[in-house]
This record gives structure tokens, C-alpha cells and sequence, in this order.
């Protein structure tokens, strides 16, 4: 997983150095940031997957209306067509979770951000069982 983001983050021009003390975080910021949205990104396409997915139809507007996702991420991402599908609409739903972030919040913020993916999740699954 980590090959796959660095191999991302080189071609879309971030420095993905370590740090010498902490061989798990990335020494600039911002790689570390995205590595950590990264990481959100797959957590929450994995409860994601387990849900039922709309109608195509239904869905096409709002994939539309969404950030799109660069192409080398894009490139990253393909599979089979439906599990692209699927991959794009998840990395959209959490770009647009965290564009809302200012760049103060810092990984707290964006910690803050994932609790509230998975919240949303969680709350999606019960609905779904209840139902």
C-alpha cells in the first residue's frame, strides 16, 4: 500500500524522503498529509464496498458534480470498470471530506475528519441493518 501511494506522490511531484527518527512519517508535511488521507481513503473504500450501490442512473449526477480525481490517481485506481467506479466515488467523497479542512488543522484535523467518515459509515451500516 505504501509503494503504491509513494509511486502516486513521485509522479504528482511530492517528496516522499522519510524522517530519520520516525521511519513511518514522511519528513514534509504535506506528504504526510496526503499519505495519512491516503490511508483514509482505503479505510473508508473498504466499508464502503460492503455496501449496496445505488443505480447507476441515480448516481451519475452526483459523480458529475464531484471533484475529479487526477489522472494519475485515476491510473492508480483502475480495475475492473465497476470497481473503478466504485474507488473514484470513495476518493471523491473523502477529497471533498477533507477540502473543507483549512490548512491550520494539521493531521488533527484531518484525524478529525476520518472519525467523521467512519461515524458516517457506522451510521450507514445500522440504517442498513435496521432496515
Amino acid at each position: 500500500m505504501r509503494n503504491a501511494f509513494e509511486a502516486w506522490a513521485q509522479r504528482d511531484g511530492h517528496i516522499v524522503r522519510r524522517r530519520e527518527d520516525k521511519p513511518e512519517e514522511y519528513l514534509v508535511f504535506e506528504t504526510q498529509r496526503r499519505w495519512v488521507i491516503w490511508q483514509a481513503a482505503l479505510a473508508h473504500g473498504k466499508t464502503a464496498a460492503a455496501t449496496p450501490k445505488p443505480p447507476a442512473k441515480a448516481a451519475a449526477p452526483k459523480e458529475v458534480a464531484a471533484e475529479p480525481v487526477r489522472g494519475s490517481a485515476q491510473k492508480a485506481l483502475q480495475g475492473g470498470s465497476d470497481e473503478a467506479a466504485m474507488r473514484n466515488r470513495v476518493l471523491n467523497e473523502v477529497l471533498d471530506a477533507f477540502s473543507d479542512l483549512d490548512d491550520a488543522a494539521g493531521i488533527e484535523g484531518a484525524l478529525k475528519v476520518i472519525q467523521s467518515l467512519k461515524k458516517k459509515q457506522k451510521a450507514l451500516a445500522e440504517d442498513k441493518a435496521e432496515g
